[in-house]
């Protein structure tokens, strides 16, 4: 029987290829909304939606089930997937031949999502929209392009296909992880341009009907001394300049990049101050049970409103049978090679 209790504000992650029962207990805690997954949790579709399915029936309303699922180097699910292209290689079949390219990126776009949703994950943290600006090397290729212009077309075709199969999108890493050339997982990055020069990264931010935004664990000193993740003065812009109403998720805050803000209780505090409205807390499961114990965030109707609606509603049993997954088949193929 599942308990009657509204999300949490934080997402975090599990072990194994079911959940434990220390997983359990983390998961039903008044301050989790979310879950994480990352390979170490697929074996098989089967497999994943019995471990999905397990997870929903726990919490009521159920707890959002999240990935980051975008192609390339960055695809947790194999087994039993589709294997997708990297969206470089979307940005270099533009070059060529645009049409196609617009048309394999949103019937790719449904491909990703349809997939995951047969198997009861709700969102994929994707797409990245950060400008190859050819520094970043934890950027590279999982980039579409170097031209803001061309990054916002691919990205919204990527978009639409996610919305055709019923799932949100979550566009990454704000205001733009391009230029910063340090790897966020284990240093803080840093970008020492003048906001001017990068509001040109944020134009795909702007202008694509995202549902969901996933700041940088960047610091821009220009703007603020604090990473964008945890700066009240960056997710203020996202808000307020830009007029971003939906959900905005912290990155991990095990991260390097997010140690400027302290031990992991002031991080998580940091970012929820800031206004971020789910915190993402992954492979550290002392540190997730040091948070359940020492942190208590004041319940927001609104946050947890806007997280409610990443969760898909529509129904996914004639997905494959849609010519739409076939051509995504098909596009993702020629693209990965």
């Amino acid at each position: 029987m599942s308990i009657h209790l509204p999300r949490g504000p934080l997402m975090i992650d599990i072990a194994g290829l079911e959940p434990s029962a220390i997983d359990r207990r983390r998961l039903s805690h008044p301050s989790v909304g979310g879950l994480i997954l990352f390979a170490r949790n697929h074996a098989s579709p089967e497999q994943l939606s019995s471990l999905t399915a397990e997870v929903h029936a726990l919490r009521s309303p159920p707890l959002l089930i999240a990935i980051d699922h975008e192609g390339g180097r960055v695809q947790r699910c194999r087994d039993g997937f589709t294997r997708l292209p990297a969206m470089r290689r979307l940005g270099d079949s533009w070059e060529r031949d645009p049409r196609w390219a617009l048309a394999a990126a949103r019937d790719i776009g449904y491909v990703l999502a349809g997939e995951l949703r047969l198997c009861g994950v709700d969102l994929s943290f994707t797409p990245v929209l950060d400008l190859d600006r050819g520094r970043s090397g934890v950027i590279g290729d999982r980039a579409f392009h170097r031209q803001p212009r061309v990054v916002i077309q691919l990205a919204g075709q990527l978009i639409e296909g996610l919305r055709a199969a019923g799932m949100r999108s979550c566009g990454k890493h704000f205001p733009g992880h391009g230029w910063a050339e340090a790897d966020s997982h284990v240093a803080i990055p840093v970008d020492e341009r003048e906001l001017a020069e990068i509001e040109q990264d944020m134009q795909p931010f702007r202008e694509l009907p995202l549902d969901a935004i996933m700041p940088a664990h960047v610091i821009y000193p220009r703007v603020d001394s604090r990473p964008a993740g945890f700066s009240p003065v960056w997710l203020a812009w996202l808000r307020e300049q830009m007029g971003f109403a939906g959900a905005i998720f912290s990155d991990d805050l095990s991260m390097e990049g997010a140690s400027v803000a302290g031990a992991i209780v002031d991080r998580a505090a940091a970012a929820w101050n800031a206004g971020a409205d789910m915190l993402l807390v992954c492979n550290a499961p002392d540190r997730v049970d040091e948070v359940l114990e020492l942190w208590r965030p004041d319940f927001d109707a609104r946050r947890s409103a806007r997280v409610a609606r990443l969760l898909p509603a529509t129904d996914v049993s004639n997905i494959k049978t849609d010519p739409r997954y076939r051509a995504g088949i098909e596009a993702a193929t020629r693209l990965a090679g």
